[in-house]
């Protein structure tokens, strides 16, 4: 059962509880992303994120982590382009303390400017370790390019330049414009008692009053663009990506199912054809992503410096019989059964409940059932597919990064491809 609430300070909380469990998941979600912020300010929401973790007015970083410890839990936390959510999950005896934990570090975070520093560096090296993964460094210099004019197109760990920039006075503002209760949401699954988890948060759970104004979606018309990185790699990584639908287009879900035909799966037409059949890659695979504002259609392959053309050629082959063949009953069939067995296998994780609850609360302001999401996926037609597939197979609207050990004039190759 989900129970929709208001604290007294304006907070929403969503709870489901799941009496057959006995752990608890508890989310704090902010509406705090790289979508808010600047090119000087690039990746301050990632950087707070870290920086929650550091140390309160009467915890150490140390602390912290044993006091989770001590009660069998695990906290983590994440950021995204729209979104930050710090979360614990622990045994329902411990719900008490692991709340007050976790608003602890929310609420009295020193970001003392040693440990600022240090965490910088951290965060350096993060960034090192993503440019050290072509598959990932790839996939980020994608969304850069489709998102291009937009608020996505910041990356959510920021950069040397930027986060250099970041002081212990920036941070307090941002938090300030950022962290306040209309862009809060607290999520919570498992077994645990509403009335008790909602009269803690009344208690003790304070944070800015709400007026904070969300800056402007409106961005740059989409242009192709192409990229090739030069780099010391043993295989080409071909990222090729053009712009998708919104989380709240009728298409979203015919696009998460022709994902799922062309390169979501073992059995899709991608993998099928350029796995299996032409052995040119190990890794190659599509993916649809969706935000509250846009959307992205990605391609990825990984292939031999020397097959680079001839992947090319035959994901542009395989897009072209997508287009002019269209897809049969059995293939929508299949992918319907994969998509909804996927969504079930998900709700049987707290974490996995109190994830979807908090981001679809905070972002959408909405939730749908199990059922009304089962719903959703069988409703979808052939006709809707049609006007999907009409989206993605348009090869000359698709922009491409490369990482290789050597150039390559990507763009001719694709637009050939394309004609």
């Amino acid at each position: 059962m989900i129970i929709n609430k208001t604290l007294n300070n304006g907070i929403r909380m969503v709870m489901e509880q799941l009496p057959f469990v006995q752990s608890v998941s508890i989310g704090i979600w902010v509406r705090a992303g790289s979508v808010d912020e600047t090119r000087d300010n690039s990746g301050i929401s990632h950087l707070i994120e870290h920086m929650l973790f550091k140390g309160t007015e009467k915890r150490s970083a140390r602390k912290i982590a044993e006091d989770v410890d001590r009660i069998g839990g695990h906290m983590n936390a994440f950021t995204g382009k729209e979104a930050t959510c710090y979360y614990i999950k622990t045994l329902q005896n411990n719900v008490d303390q692991a709340c007050e934990i976790l608003m602890d570090m929310f609420m009295n975070s020193k970001f003392d400017p040693e440990e600022l520093l240090k965490e910088k560096d951290v965060i350096y090296e993060e960034i090192k370790m993503i440019e050290d993964n072509p598959e990932d460094h790839v996939g980020d210099l994608l969304l850069e390019m489709v998102f291009r004019g937009t608020p996505l197109e910041q990356p959510i760990i920021g950069t040397r330049k930027s986060l250099e920039g970041i002081g212990r006075d920036g941070i307090l503002k941002y938090i300030a414009q950022q962290y306040t209760s209309d862009n809060i949401v607290i999520s919570v699954a498992g077994n645990f008692d509403a009335d008790h988890i909602c009269d803690l948060f009344n208690e003790q759970f304070h944070v800015g009053q709400a007026g904070n104004a969300k800056k402007s979606d409106q961005g740059a018309p989409y242009v192709p663009s192409y990229q090739v990185r030069v780099k010391e790699v043993e295989q080409s990584h071909i990222c090729m990506g053009l712009k998708g639908v919104p989380q709240e287009d009728k298409l979203y879900f015919p696009m998460i199912l022709m994902n799922s035909i062309v390169g979501g799966s073992m059995s899709s037409r991608l993998f099928q054809n350029i796995r299996e059949q032409k052995g040119l890659a190990y890794s190659v695979y599509s993916s649809s992503s969706s935000y509250v504002t846009d959307g992205i259609y990605t391609i990825y392959a990984g292939v031999s410096h020397t097959k680079v053309e001839e992947a090319i050629e035959a994901i542009a082959e395989e897009m072209k019989l997508v287009e002019t063949r269209g897809i049969d009953s059995e293939e929508l069939t299949i992918a319907k059964e994969q998509l909804k067995s996927a969504y079930v296998f998900g709700q049987e994780n707290v974490n996995n409940r109190m994830y979807a609850n908090g981001k679809n609360t905070l972002l959408l302001s909405r939730l749908l059932t199990t059922q009304e999401i089962m719903d959703k996926i069988d409703a979808v037609n052939m006709d809707e597919l049609q006007i999907a597939t009409q989206m993605i197979t348009q090869m000359d609207q698709y922009s491409a990064a490369m990482i290789s050990s050597r150039d390559y004039d990507i763009q001719s190759k694709i637009v050939g491809f394309a004609r």
